[in-house]
């Protein structure tokens, strides 16, 4: 029988540093029960589920909602970062945003990519190779993933440098007067990208910013129904969603895997001796250090009986894909870092969510993080860490390092 009470439980006194080092936390919960109400650094208090099963349930639970509108202390729509878009709808919003899109993510629109990938990759190398040393995150990781969303969005080369700070400071927890002007930024300048789209609706190339316009003005695939037609708070939205989740999220799981195999040098000396175990090796690196450790907010539409625990209508639920991800009762030994892990068990990770809202670009982010690791790997035989070099983890709603320092 659910409990009807639950205390609250401070994240700040289960570790020293929440944000570089949540795991003991994580593994003191999960100790507990797999789902607590729980009080973070910032101050904020959330339903928090650390199980792994109970994760995975939540995801697919219709009464778990990400509508914003559904939490009991809504007031406005003012907690959109820019617009409206899939990860903060519900269907049948929700199924119609993603089908818009999700024809640009297929597996083989993302196998014709590979050659524009390698490119990008190889000349970024090229960039870095006569320096014998470098931070890997602004030199190669932020670099190549912004260079292929930017790609297929149509965001003209000058204006991609700019893109960075704005994705930097709208998931950071550490300013939020920085975050709500970095979004009123890239908001304004989305809007007016969209614009010069529409003038140029008879260009010879389309890209995926040209298709969200037709569909606003109703001229795309959905025809002139009004209910098959982006709002302009929805074409916002999506351009401002498929920037930063198509390149930040990449960012950090190049950089997070470079990271983990140097810091591993015999898991590094076995990927070098079989490079059969490269796709082991980006799986285990969205297992270990997941990108992105939770997903968006859920709120319960009614009480929700979940892991022994009952959730009251109304409340906002956090779901913890870092913490999942190293529930021994889904992953033997799961402080381990370890590529040779059973295929089948490592892709049991939830790195990608699970249910309606799977990330669509999980084929894009997979080939890209595989592609950056063998060439970087095969150009460097020498590639270490440089020096004393010691990891700092950004405050952000994304699992990311500072800079990674390497040398060869």
């Amino acid at each position: 029988m659910p409990t009807q009470q639950h205390p609250t439980v401070r994240l700040a006194d289960l570790t020293d540093d929440f944000a570089a080092a949540p795991y003991p936390a994580f593994t003191a919960l999960r100790a507990r029960g797999p789902v607590h109400h729980v009080r973070f650094p910032t101050g904020e208090e959330s339903w928090l589920v650390v199980g792994h099963a109970e994760v995975r349930a939540a995801f697919a639970d219709p009464r778990l909602r990400n509508d914003v509108r559904h939490s009991a202390d809504f007031e406005d729509d003012g907690l959109y970062a820019v617009g409206r878009n899939m990860l903060q709808v519900d269907p049948p919003d929700h199924t119609r945003l993603r089908v818009l899109v999700a024809r640009e993510f297929t597996a083989r629109r993302v196998r014709a990519l590979r050659p524009r990938v390698q490119e990008a990759a190889d000349a970024l190398l090229d960039a870095m190779a006569a320096d014998g040393r470098a931070d890997l995150v602004a030199a190669y990781a932020y670099p190549l993933p912004l260079t292929i969303i930017c790609d297929l969005l149509g965001v003209p080369d000058a204006d991609r440098t700019a893109f960075r700070a704005w994705s930097m400071s709208v998931v950071a927890l550490d300013d939020a007067e920085r975050s709500a002007e970095a979004s009123r930024e890239m908001a304004a300048y989305l809007a007016g990208l969209a614009e010069e789209k529409r003038r140029q609706r008879d260009a010879a190339e389309s890209d995926l910013l040209h298709a969200l316009v037709r569909a606003h003005d109703g001229d795309g695939d959905g025809g002139s129904d009004r209910d098959d037609r982006l709002t302009p708070e929805e074409l916002l939205g999506m351009a401002f969603l498929l920037l930063v989740a198509g390149h930040e999220t990449t960012v950090n799981l190049i950089s997070n895997a470079v990271h983990l195999l140097l810091s591993h040098p015999a898991q590094l000396a076995a990927l070098r001796a079989e490079p059969d175990l490269l796709e082991g090796a980006v799986e285990e690196a969205l297992r270990f250090e997941s990108p992105v450790p939770a997903g968006t907010y859920r709120y319960s539409v009614e009480p929700v009986d979940l892991g022994g625990v009952r959730i009251p209508a109304g409340a906002r639920v956090v779901l913890s894909i870092a913490a999942a991800n190293r529930d021994p009762a889904r992953f033997p030994d799961p402080d381990r870092f370890d590529i040779r892990r059973d295929p089948a068990t490592t892709r049991a990770h939830l790195a990608f969510g699970h249910g309606l809202h799977h990330c669509l670009g999980a084929p894009l982010a997979r080939l890209e993080a595989s592609l950056a690791l063998r060439l970087l790997l095969d150009r460097f035989p020498g590639l270490a860490l440089d020096g004393d070099f010691t990891p700092t983890w950004r405050v952000s709603l994304m699992r990311g390092l500072d800079e990674v320092r390497v040398r060869w």
